[in-house]
């Protein structure tokens, strides 16, 4: 969801002007429903705007309840009955235009919010300790029993539960953290996700207006990078542990009481269901699930779903038994080939 803590939001607008300020037509009853907002299409309500550019969005498409769809052409007779849709050659490049009219101010982060006025103080409850050089944007809230690091910066918006530990030189924005969370020194909670139109020509920005949710007894280690989302939220569940340099991209969603070690690297959208194990400088490919209960070892490449339970391994990486089976057979093959040689 979009949370105006962190974006600000222009003002809701008629659907015909916005169109008309990105350039795109599209038949309407007049001037189209009032738009409040863009969403997400399992989320979207009447006032809403959402997106459906690629098959995979169908079944959620067709029980949208958004008021208006920006659909490709593939999609346009999915859009259900009384949901206006507006069809469009590049619906990501449509929809990107329209974020940027509905929240022109804050698509780069809340950090700049630092520096505006505080129409909201920061609040905080008995016994928070703060560092020195420590920075607060406006509307923050910490709770008791907290302690903030030296030289920390905290965003506009930015909610941290009770005894909480933040180590020094962090930064969090577009971020709520839940009690008993550490983050150690260097820690980036809630940065922009890495989302881009037109490659390798324009390389427009795809606006970043998600958050991080880290829930509660989380502890992310030094300079990990955690991503917000790009319209939805970026999860962490409550008992999850993530070593140091990880990186987890825009819209993941880890479970429960997971472990990640170091220099592991989830792309966007990857989903994590409860306690999975991520060795070290494993990566996923993103857009995937790793079920429950799973291990995925040191330094393998996920490419594709994985089972609950499963074990693997290697890249890409499959079943731990398959891959030290032909792991074994390609060095009895290379030692064959050398002895061959060698006569």
């Amino acid at each position: 969801m979009v949370d105006t803590r962190f974006h600000q939001f222009a003002g809701a607008r008629t659907l015909s002007s916005l169109l008309a300020a990105i350039e795109l037509a599209a038949e309407l009853d007049g001037d189209g429903p009032l738009i409040e907002g863009v969403e997400e299409l399992h989320l979207a309500g009447p006032g809403h705007v959402a997106l459906a550019a690629h098959p995979e969005y169908r079944s959620a498409l067709q029980a949208t309840g958004a008021g208006v769809v920006i659909v490709s052409n593939d999609l346009a007779e999915d859009v259900p009955p009384g949901v206006v849709r507006v069809v469009a050659r590049d619906p990501h490049m449509a929809f990107v235009g329209l974020i940027e009219q509905l929240y022109p101010q804050n698509t780069r982060g809340s950090v700049m919010a630092l520096l505006g006025p505080y129409d909201t103080l920061p609040y905080t409850e008995n016994d928070v300790r703060i560092g020195p050089g420590v920075v607060l944007g406006p509307g923050v809230e910490i709770g008791r029993g907290t302690v903030i690091g030296p030289n920390t910066v905290i965003g506009a918006g930015v909610t941290i539960g009770r005894n909480a530990t933040i180590g020094s030189n962090c930064s969090i924005e577009c971020a709520h953290l839940g009690n008993g969370v550490v983050l150690h020194a260097g820690a980036r909670i809630g940065s922009e996700g890495f989302g881009w139109l037109d490659h390798g020509r324009s390389n427009r920005k795809i606006p970043q207006l998600g958050r991080v949710i880290v829930q509660d007894r989380v502890e992310i280690g030094a300079n990990t990078t955690i991503d917000r989302g790009a319209l939805g939220d970026t999860v962490i569940g409550e008992g999850t542990k993530i070593d140091n340099l990880v990186q987890i991209g825009h819209n993941c969603r880890i479970g429960r009481n997971c472990l990640l070690a170091g220099m592991a690297g989830l792309a966007g959208s990857t989903v994590l269901e409860d306690s999975v194990m991520i060795g070290a400088a494993a990566i996923t490919t993103g857009h995937l699930t790793i079920g429950a209960g799973s291990i995925v070892l040191a330094r393998s490449v996920v490419t594709k779903d994985v089972k609950r339970g499963g074990r693997v391994g290697g890249y890409p990486a499959q079943d731990v038994r398959d891959w030290r089976r032909e792991t074994a057979t390609l060095r009895m093959m290379n030692k064959g080939n050398k002895s061959g040689r060698e006569n």
